[in-house]
């Protein structure tokens, strides 16, 4: 029995997209449509390059096929999306004969491998954070002891002091100690996970408590906050306490690349892209929270070490806040991403899991 190509196309896990000669789109399958986030409607007989936008790599992979006649392939194309979450799909593409030995068109496959990069990070991310751990307890192990005798022996100094030189000396003695032994235990969270206390919550409201905190912060004096809510997010599980600490790090580390002047995006949005944990199971609707500023942005080289702990290119910054951020959302059974704006800036988006119950085994 005879099926209607259509009918097939739309059922193929690949995208197919179908150029000819002159640049047009003329079809796409059901996949494609998705992985583009667009109708085929809208796109047929529209250009390529218009669809997509001009220089985009799918656009280049294409005029590459219909030049040369041969195959091309692209692996991890970001594919940015007007109204969902960016993709990576491996591109292959394959030119099309009708008559004579110049390429009529251009058959494109898009396999989308946003799940597998996402888990692939997910897994390098938790090796990190098992790797810190076992720092935290080799520095913690080391350290505590010592700052114990240290602040021991400094307030005696300040006791016994007749100098007021001498008791101030003596009490700043004390304070750093406090400050490393503070550093020590917010770095200890990688080794001992830290328990979350779950319970169902607004999202907006925790990031309202944020920006009622952000607005009393001279860091924000000249920044416009700005909030673009999707009111349909019904609530989540989670730790409130946790995700406010997780949400006023990555706002105030945008205010300090703003440095006075400029404007932050606080954006929420669902999707239907989310997996919990390892990623293990289906697919799963969740909740995007977005920050976006038009600061500087974050030199590429720097990118790769921004969620390490202690590095920070601010001076007198501890370099842990993105760590233990990361770290807050790991355990929420999220992920953080750090990117670039559109128009520069920075992009953080925190994706967390829209469940509605806890976890097997309590908190996460």
């Amino acid at each position: 029995m005879a099926r209607d190509l259509r009918n097939v196309l739309d059922a193929l896990l690949d995208g197919i997209l179908v150029v000819d000669d002159a640049g047009r789109v003329e079809l796409l399958n059901a996949e494609a449509c998705r992985v583009l986030g667009l109708s085929s409607e809208i796109a047929i007989g529209e250009s390529l390059e218009r669809v997509v936008g001009p220089g985009h790599a799918l656009v280049r992979i294409a005029r590459a096929v219909l030049a040369s006649g041969g195959t091309q392939s692209e692996s991890e194309v970001r594919v940015q999306r007007r109204f969902a979450g960016e993709l990576t799909v491996d591109v292959a593409a394959s030119p099309l004969f009708e008559q004579g030995p110049v390429a009529s068109g251009v058959v494109m496959v898009l396999r989308d491998r946003t799940i597998a990069r996402s888990l692939q990070d997910w897994a390098t991310e938790r090796e990190r954070l098992d790797a810190f751990g076992e720092i935290a307890a080799g520095i913690a192990h080391e350290v505590r002891n010592p700052l114990g005798g240290i602040r021991g022996a400094a307030e005696l100094l300040s006791m016994r002091a007749g100098e007021d030189r001498a008791r101030d000396a003596a009490a700043l003695i004390v304070r750093e100690v406090d400050r490393i032994a503070t550093l020590v235990d917010d770095l200890m969270i990688f080794k001992q996970g830290g328990d979350l206390t779950l319970a169902p919550l607004n999202i907006h409201r925790v990031l309202d408590d944020v920006l009622d905190l952000l607005s009393m912060d001279a860091l924000a004096a000249g920044v416009k906050l700005v909030r673009e809510y999707d009111p349909s997010i019904p609530e989540i599980l989670g730790d409130a306490d946790r995700l406010v600490q997780v949400f006023l790090n990555l706002a105030r580390n945008a205010l300090q690349a703003l440095d006075g002047e400029g404007r932050l995006l606080i954006e929420t949005r669902t999707t239907l892209d989310h997996r919990l944990g390892s990623g293990a199971g289906p697919r799963l609707p969740g909740v995007v929270v977005r920050f976006e500023d038009d600061g500087p942005g974050i030199p590429p080289e720097l990118r790769a070490k921004v969620m390490t702990p202690f590095f920070t290119t601010r001076r007198g910054g501890a370099g842990l806040g993105l760590a233990v951020a990361g770290h807050w959302v790991a355990r929420h059974g999220g992920t953080l991403r750090i990117g670039d704006a559109a128009g520069g800036g920075t992009r953080v988006s925190v994706s967390l899991p829209l469940r509605r119950s806890a976890p097997e085994g309590g908190a996460a």
